[in-house]
């Protein structure tokens, strides 16, 4: 699938921080009414470690929703590495707007963030190979689209977006079908001309799915040895991606076994935010 481009989730971006905005603020901020209405302010946001950063669009548009008049100035852009206690970027505008804005900014930030420091780790576990790392569906709902824009920023690569966009038969769906050859004409006859995976678990399923025509075969926890049997047998006639069971300890061994694809979960399903700080001055 090709990467999701930050010019094409303008709409999005948009979306997700109107929703974000009306979770916290609710019918107002009552703390932030303390202040004067008129009393300005500046803002300094800091990353306490290390990481590559992502989403500074969904930062503008907080901001921007809540009060045109407060000025965002980034010391930093999407896909940058960072170190602990860096300023990332500056605010200027009224003190209530600043304040109502700086949770939500930063959940989305230190997300985003965390996705794509997490991906630049693994695709630097693999720099050297031809292996492209996949993201998954597993994904914060509501968040899918900002989560794999951030795989990109991290040097990591979108798998499909949704259901609709590419077929992925599983197990189950070649149970219901009655064989891999018949789900895979059945696709084909489907959609005509959207991508067709099929998972296997086997030497042998795989050479039904490569007869059938299928584009590209998931490799459900093969063995090494059968996953570097399977890139011979398949000589080029289909992409294959490994899945199930990866992780650091196993990553570079996999992608060396001259598979195309390796898809983990892990790139936007077990991330840990990073942490950020603001500090308001008067």
């Amino acid at each position: 699938m090709p990467n999701l481009n930050l010019a094409d989730l303008s709409s999005e971006i948009e979306a997700n921080v109107r929703r974000a905005l009306a979770e916290d603020i609710g019918s107002g901020d009552i703390t932030a009414q303390l202040i004067p209405a008129e009393r300005l302010a500046s803002a300094r946001v800091i990353t306490r470690e290390d990481a590559v950063i992502c989403g500074t669009a969904w930062v503008d548009a907080v901001f921007r929703q809540l009060d045109p008049r407060v000025a965002v100035h980034w010391q930093v852009q999407d896909g940058d590495r960072v170190h602990a206690d860096q300023t990332l970027f500056t605010l200027e505008g009224p003190a209530r707007a600043l304040l109502s804005g700086e949770r939500s900014a930063l959940n989305f930030l230190q997300t985003l963030s965390a996705v794509a420091t997490r991906c630049r780790q693994y695709a630097d576990l693999v720099e050297g190979t031809q292996v492209k790392l996949l993201d998954t569906r597993k994904t914060l709902p509501g968040l899918r689209l900002a989560q794999k824009y951030a795989v990109t920023c991290g040097g990591c690569h979108n798998h499909r977006i949704g259901l609709f966009d590419a077929f992925l038969i599983k197990e189950n769906h070649i149970a219901a079908c009655g064989g891999i050859a018949q789900a895979i004409s059945a696709a084909h006859q489907i959609a005509p001309g959207k991508p067709v995976e099929v998972e296997v678990e086997s030497l042998e399923e795989l050479r039904e799915a490569l007869e059938a025509g299928a584009d590209i075969v998931m490799l459900d926890e093969l063995s090494l040895e059968d996953m570097r049997e399977a890139v011979k047998l398949t000589a080029g006639r289909a992409k294959l991606e490994a899945s199930g069971g990866i992780n650091d300890s196993t990553l570079r061994v996999i992608a060396e076994t001259g598979v195309d694809y390796i898809s983990l979960g892990t790139l936007t399903k077990d991330v840990k935010a990073v942490d950020l700080s603001m500090r308001l001055a008067l």
